[in-house]
């Protein structure tokens, strides 16, 4: 009896949600404010006009380095349009596959 009442128990606690991300519009930010952002929460949504499709908003979630990325994801630099820089640097999650058989992870961190 004790090993199921354990079972469930962690099962309970294993399906406990993640905590909540925050999400910005970030052509509303410098880019030195979205990088803070970032830096300062860990992982957070930005939301961006698309370029090719009016009216359409794109997103995804950024983060300061690889520790806020799932298992076989490792940080790698991606861009995102800000108030004053098109091309704002900053750190998407990527599958650990697109490395291509590189010997070493990259580390990067805001």
């Amino acid at each position: 009896m004790k090993v199921a009442a354990t079972a469930c128990l962690s099962i309970l606690l294993l399906s406990v949600p993640a905590h909540a991300i925050s999400r910005y519009n970030v052509t509303g930010m410098t880019c030195e404010g979205a990088r803070q952002t970032i830096r300062s929460e860990g992982a957070v949504i930005l939301r961006y006009p698309s370029k090719n499709v009016a009216g359409m908003t794109l997103y995804d979630r950024y983060v300061r380095n690889s520790r806020h990325c799932d298992p076989g994801e490792y940080a790698e630099w991606n861009y995102v349009p800000t108030k004053n820089n098109p091309r704002c640097p900053v750190l998407a999650c990527e599958p650990i596959s697109n490395l291509n058989n590189r010997l070493f992870i990259p580390n990067h961190s805001l």
